[in-house]
């Protein structure tokens, strides 16, 4: 069986040809600067090491994915010899709105409804829906699956996905949390299940850490609460994003500085955050390095998003009545020590000890970081997003 995963963005194109059985990843790649200037393809065969870099006119999503189509099926560099040899496409979807809780197969209706759910999504459902348009028209007849980043939260109670507006805010406009990042919680949650002998009852904490950041509760293998909301912006503190805010300081800050709605919307998005407090970067490593010069708003951000995730995990545990292990993902979770050690620094009242040692050393796979005597299991797990869209277009495909 071999998937093609698509994740369609705006201006770029990551893609992925994947046993869903065993895993293996016969090619990987990404399209970049769609539509811009200096596009590029970037294309991987593991097996072989080896790895082409390309500077290509991009113009569409089309001609992109024309060129990768054209790396994987090359006769010296390619992984396939024919279209035929790609079984069912699976397709990354930011926001499925409340109509979706589980991947499905894409059909006539299910695509009106996806773009029924554009205004929940409107800078990434546009772009995931031109990425599967563009798969049937070059691709026609294979079956293709949507696969949703929301779909995994939709096991929340009410009391914890709806906000306490007007009741008519969440009938006529949908307006309630449906929280992202579904498919990395569901992964790394699912394996934790694994590590610890798939008992019957579980409380797992998931903390996926990048540059987009989402803390999930899950509870006997179910979401039950998750940080991010109505749109990624809710929740943690972020690389740009500024997280849990008064909504009145929004009005005020717009109201003071003359800002529009997008130009607010901009300001919350993509001057905030990790960037808005730290000012030189958005990235986690540049905030380290300016640490250790003694750079003191790089030390405040540093404490503010340590202190957000901190927060998250003792509302979580308190929600779930406990907790039996921590999990920490993404590419902040996974790389950097220091942001898990203050995570779970001055949880110890809850059982939770770390292995300061072993938490130190960089070490591939799934990791146990907590002591031998914490009675919350601590553990660094590597996401793998596309092999859940990938096993969940097989599990459909197969199932028609």
């Amino acid at each position: 069986m071999k998937v093609l995963v698509i994740n369609a963005g705006s201006s770029s194109l990551k893609y992925q040809l994947i046993n869903p059985e065993t895993g293996e990843i016969f090619a990987i790649g990404l399209c970049d600067r769609i539509g811009i200037e200096n596009s590029k393809l970037e294309y991987e065969v593991p097996s072989k090491d080896f790895e082409l870099e390309l500077k290509e006119d991009l113009p569409t999503h089309k001609v992109a994915l024309e060129k990768v189509l054209a790396a994987i099926l090359h006769t010296e560099h390619g992984v396939i010899s024919s279209i035929d040899e790609i079984d069912a496409v699976g397709h990354r979807l930011v926001h499925g709105g409340e109509e979706f809780a589980h991947s499905t197969l894409i059909t006539a209706d299910v695509m009106e409804s996806i773009k029924q759910n554009i205004e929940l999504a409107p800078l990434h459902n546009p772009a995931n829906i031109m990425g599967i348009e563009t798969i049937m028209e070059l691709m026609p007849g294979k079956p293709n699956v949507a696969v949703f980043d929301t779909a995994f939260h939709q096991t929340m109670p009410k009391e914890a996905y709806m906000y306490a507006l007007p009741y008519e805010d969440y009938t006529e406009l949908k307006v309630r949390k449906y929280g992202f990042h579904g498919t990395s919680h569901l992964f790394v949650s699912t394996t934790m299940n694994e590590i610890m002998g798939n008992p019957k009852e579980s409380k797992i904490i998931v903390c996926h850490l990048g540059n987009g950041a989402s803390i999930s509760a899950v509870k006997n293998g179910k979401s039950v609460d998750t940080s991010m909301g109505l749109t990624p912006l809710q929740g943690l503190m972020m690389g740009t994003r500024c997280g849990d805010i008064d909504p009145a300081a929004v009005l005020f800050i717009k109201g003071k500085r003359g800002l529009t709605d997008s130009e607010m919307d901009a300001r919350l998005n993509k001057k905030s955050g990790i960037l808005g407090i730290f000012g030189k970067s958005s990235d986690c490593r540049d905030m380290e390095n300016a640490i250790k010069d003694g750079d003191e708003r790089a030390k405040l951000a540093e404490a503010m998003f340590i202190y957000k995730i901190k927060s998250y995990i003792g509302a979580y545990a308190a929600a779930m009545g406990g907790v039996d292990a921590i999990c920490f993902t993404g590419g902040i979770g996974e790389n950097s020590a220091t942001m898990r050690e203050g995570a779970v620094k001055g949880l110890e009242y809850m059982g939770v000890k770390l292995d300061t040692a072993v938490n130190s050393v960089r070490n591939k796979g799934n990791v146990k970081l907590s002591a031998e005597d914490s009675k919350v299991l601590i553990y660094k797990i590597p996401t793998n997003e596309e092999l859940v869209i990938a096993r969940d277009t097989n599990a459909i495909v197969n199932k028609k």
